[in-house]
């Protein structure tokens, strides 16, 4: 894992290095040149056949021009120059990149709470994932163990799969996070047990920020509730977290103490970027803390949002190799314009920012894939489900924002060109995977007029 030894001078020559060298190109959307158009054939062994791109799967410690064979909706072989007649379907995706489907970790999908009187502002997840090369997303904490069932439902129709952290509060994201009365620990507990296939943990966020400690709302009230749930499901916990000082009688709430002692290894802060959390300090320094906790395997997650995450906090913390161990969005309906938009764009501030492009893929498949306990996600081991993001680096000149105000130039930006899950293309805005019409074959379905009307 990078940290201290952190290439330095990608940020300050403004190259970047490694694997991603040489494969930059200029064109607004998809690696042009001379490419090959689709073949599809009636037999073979494999179903799709991606020839000659640059794979990257950080599981498997591939980074090299590889092809990728797909059979019956899992990975069946990755390796140079698998023969093209053994494939029903053969996609040239040369001077393109190709990795496991991303993992959006933290994500809000249950658009039917609310919160603070409102409607909250959640996604529908089919809309902001394949586009993104995102195969699983996570939703953190929308719901608790009162409204997991509504959430549940709307995973059974949804396309991409979705995955849900619960949150310690049992009417989920709303009011009912600052009132200690609602953590029922063992209510949460016996849902995560109901729902193994689709909860992966505990969420406790937005706890009593600002107003004074009380009997009843003491400063550690929800992460000791969501710490005792954790230990007794055997499951990771995720804190959204706002340091307090001392007051009124009770003590610090403070930024050690959360990821150095009330935590476990695997627990997870999300938003470690954010303009509240002390993880760089008055010197420019990073906060050595964070480099104690990340050694001891506690998780840091992106978590960008609308206010979480800021490049004064993210610079400097990057360059000197303190770097997120997952990276996600937060996306809701009020980040999808911007800053965040999608998850290649987060992951392109990360590129920017000196991250090489294995550890970006790192930090968006195997690593989630672990800290949610999916380990058979987030990779393109043979036999593993066929998710698959294929993606190019833009080269030219961009602007990226964060949550408080401020841009960040750079000459790089990955891009989405196709997506696929479970075998099957779920994205493909540039038609890798579509014949030209005119080598369909005549007697295919193509050709029917359906209404049997012709001169």
């Amino acid at each position: 894992m990078e940290r201290r030894k952190f290439i330095r001078n990608t940020l300050a020559g403004g190259t970047l290095l490694g694997s991603a060298a040489g494969m930059t190109i200029s064109s607004p959307a998809l690696a042009q040149g001379i490419r090959q158009d689709i073949i599809v054939q009636e037999k073979g062994k494999y179903d799709i056949l991606l020839k000659g791109g640059h794979v990257i799967d950080p599981a498997n410690n591939i980074d090299s021009i590889m092809d990728v064979a797909v059979a019956e909706g899992k990975i069946a072989r990755v390796r140079k120059n698998i023969s093209a007649k053994d494939s029903k379907k053969i996609i040239d995706v040369s001077g393109l990149y190709v990795s496991p489907g991303f993992i959006d970790s933290h994500i809000h999908a249950y658009y039917n709470v609310k919160f603070n009187g409102k409607l909250n502002a959640c996604i529908i997840p089919d809309n902001h994932s394949f586009n993104s090369g995102v195969t699983t997303v996570v939703d953190a904490g929308s719901t608790g163990a009162h409204n997991f069932g509504g959430l549940k439902q709307l995973i059974d129709k949804t396309r991409v799969r979705t995955l849900a952290f619960i949150n310690i509060a049992a009417p989920g994201m709303t009011e009912a996070e600052q009132d200690p009365r609602t953590y029922d620990v063992n209510l949460a507990v016996d849902t995560a047990k109901r729902y193994p296939d689709h909860i992966v943990g505990f969420k406790v966020a937005h706890y009593w920020t600002t107003q004074p400690y009380d009997d009843l709302h003491t400063p550690w009230a929800n992460v000791d509730a969501v710490m005792e749930a954790g230990r007794k499901a055997d499951l990771p916990c995720m804190f959204d977290w706002y340091p307090r000082p001392a007051s009124g009688g009770y003590p610090m709430r403070s930024y050690r103490e959360l990821i150095l002692e009330k935590s476990r290894p695997g627990d997870i802060h999300t938003h470690h970027y954010a303009i509240h959390i002390p993880v760089i300090g008055k010197d420019g320094k990073v906060n050595p803390d964070a480099f104690k906790a990340q050694e001891r395997g506690f998780i840091f997650d992106t978590g960008h949002g609308a206010g979480s995450f800021v490049w004064r906090n993210a610079v400097p913390a990057v360059e000197q190799g303190f770097i997120s161990d997952t990276i996600s969005t937060d996306l809701h309906r009020g980040n999808t314009n911007g800053p965040v938009i999608d998850m290649i764009n987060v992951m392109s501030k990360y590129l920017c920012m000196g991250v090489p492009l294995e550890g970006v893929i790192r930090r968006s498949t195997i690593n989630p894939a672990r800290a949610i306990n999916h380990p058979e996600l987030g990779s393109l081991s043979r036999g593993s489900i066929a998710d698959i993001a294929v993606f190019e680096q833009l080269k030219g000149n961009f602007t990226y924002l964060d949550t408080s105000g401020g841009g960040f130039r750079s000459d790089k930006k990955l891009q989405s060109i196709m997506t696929l899950f479970s075998g099957n293309v779920g994205f493909d805005p540039y038609g890798l995977s579509y014949p030209a019409w005119e080598n369909i074959p005549k007697d295919s379905r193509y050709w029917v007029n359906p209404s049997g009307q012709y001169f």
